[in-house]
């Protein structure tokens, strides 16, 4: 099971890194706009329309995909237990790294007018 878990979350990690890349590829909604008054966005990679409907068909397909292999996760992590027990937090380490508090404060240095004298100008 532990390959199994393994090569999903390959797939999963490879999916994520593809959804991100097909998302900042597409256009936003503004730039059809600007391309049907000759503001020359219209010459972009795949055309004036074909990048919309490919690459929103591939996003929608990706990204059902990442949905199934979350859900493949998680149901091999519950029932198979190939995922460690516990949280993150069970296996940190219990000492605290923060050094204790000093006892005595060290004397801060008198400057001449604090003992009552004048200071010399």
């Amino acid at each position: 099971m532990g390959l199994l878990f393994n090569g999903i979350l390959v797939v999963h990690v490879l999916i994520g890194i593809a959804i991100i890349v097909l998302v900042l590829l597409q256009q936003g909604k503004g730039a059809d706009m600007g391309a049907a008054f000759g503001s020359g966005s219209s010459g972009s990679l795949f055309g004036a329309s074909g990048s919309a409907n490919f690459l929103s068909r591939a996003t929608a397909v990706l990204a059902t995909v990442f949905f199934l292999t979350s859900l493949g996760l998680s149901y091999l992590t519950a029932h198979t237990g190939t995922a460690p027990a516990g949280s993150v937090m069970d296996r940190a380490p219990t000492g605290s790294g923060i050094p204790a508090a000093p006892t005595e404060v060290p004397a801060v240095p008198r400057t001449p007018s604090q003992d009552g004298k004048e200071i010399p100008r």
